[in-house]
Order: C-alpha cells, then sequence, then structure tokens
C-alpha cells in the first residue's frame, strides 16, 4: 500500500514543486489549496501524512489540526510556514503537530524528516494479538494476514478485546464503549457481537466470563 499524503499549500505553483517531488518518490499525493478543503478531504479519505501550511486561507493550517487532533485523528502532520516566531512554533507543536520547516528549505531535508516521521508511526501503528493484527491507521484488523469484513461495532469491539487482551472486559466497559447514553446497549445486543466474532475468528478463543463479561485469549 502505498503512503499517501495530503498537502495543504496556497500556492498553486510551490504546491505543484512540492507534489512532483513527493511523487518522485512514491508517495500518493492530494493537494488541497485551502483550510476547509483540507478538513473535507479527511472527512472521504484516510491520510498517512499531512503536510501543512499554516497562512491559508478559510482555515488556517494550525486551526485545521486542531480540529482533526480533537477528533482523535492522530495522522502525523509537518507544518511548512514562512513563520519565524517562537510563538508560532510553539502554537504548532501545541496543537498537534509533530515537526516544523521554514520556508525556504531543503527539498532534501523535508524528504528526509518526512521519512524519519513515517518510520516512527508506521512501527506505532500495527497491533499485534497472535494471529490478529490491527492497523490502527487504516482501522483495519487482520487475522492470519487476511483483513476482516466488520461493522463499525464489530470493530469497536474487537479492537477493545485486543487492547485487553488476556483480561476480563466488563460488559459495562463494551457498552459504554459501542452506544452513547442515547442508545443504551443491551447484553443481548453484546452476545450478538460477540457471537459475530467468534463466526469470524473460529481458531480465535474468545471466552464469556460469567457475570463480568468477555476475554481474548491469545
Amino acid at each position: 500500500m502505498s503512503i499517501k499524503i495530503l498537502l495543504l499549500e496556497d500556492d498553486l505553483l510551490f504546491a505543484e514543486t512540492l507534489t512532483d517531488l513527493l511523487q518522485e518518490q512514491g508517495y500518493e499525493l492530494v493537494h488541497s489549496p485551502n483550510g476547509q478543503d483540507s478538513l473535507e478531504c479527511t472527512f472521504e479519505q484516510k491520510f498517512d501524512l499531512y503536510i501543512l501550511d499554516i497562512n491559508v486561507p478559510l482555515i488556517d493550517g494550525v486551526s485545521v489540526l486542531r480540529e482533526l487532533r480533537a477528533a482523535e485523528d492522530n495522522t502525523p502532520a509537518i507544518f511548512l510556514t514562512s513563520y519565524k516566531s517562537q510563538e508560532m512554533l510553539e502554537k504548532g507543536f501545541l496543537n498537534g503537530g509533530d515537526d516544523y520547516l521554514t520556508k525556504p528549505f531543503n527539498n532534501k531535508e523535508l524528504l528526509l524528516r518526512i521519512e524519519a516521521l513515517l518510520r516512527r508511526t508506521q512501527k506505532a501503528k500495527v497491533e499485534n494479538r497472535g494471529k490478529l493484527k490491527h492497523d490502527r491507521v487504516h482501522k483495519s484488523i487482520f487475522y492470519d494476514d487476511k483483513a476482516l469484513e466488520l461493522s463499525k461495532k464489530e470493530y469497536d469491539l474487537l479492537v477493545i478485546l485486543m487492547t485487553h487482551a488476556n483480561k476480563s472486559v466488563p460488559k459495562e466497559l463494551i457498552s459504554s464503549e459501542l452506544w452513547s447514553s442515547s442508545e443504551g446497549g443491551s447484553d443481548g445486543a453484546i452476545r450478538v457481537y460477540i457471537n459475530r466474532l467468534k463466526q469470524l475468528l473460529p481458531e480465535q478463543k474468545i471466552e464469556n466470563i460469567r457475570g463480568i463479561g468477555y476475554k481474548l485469549v491469545c
């Protein structure tokens, strides 16, 4: 799977230069000319990295990343900007930035920073539990290296069980994670999803812990 990057940059000529540079390295690029458009792109597509100019129309790059972080989007982000003040640097990092480059910069430096950041995040993005692998960035779970076809609640439930592997997970915790207070989950609904997971994972043991909840045994 190729690495997909969202580039937020209002200077179209500069954006074209960066796009050519990064595509030559094998990255897949999506260019966004303003902050509002970039947010809409993140609703429609999943990215492995954000490269965000700060001073852009409609919504500035720092505010874009602040909104993404508030929505629990932890995709790594590099800020590009002509600002040189310490205050702007701090603002970028405090709102979720992982790295920062001041224009003008050396293209090789940008590539090295991208590679370093992706190396760190790629290592952290996959969680292994026996034959189960959870790709947190792309929100996919694999069993025996085959992607599972999961509904959202099935995915959320399996993530909870994997996070607490070999430990009993109370039904109350599962219910609070899978349903909002207005929806109100039930023990019966949880059993339905547990049985579905057991069907999908016939060789993976999921124990019923009487009077408590469930446990994924790895």
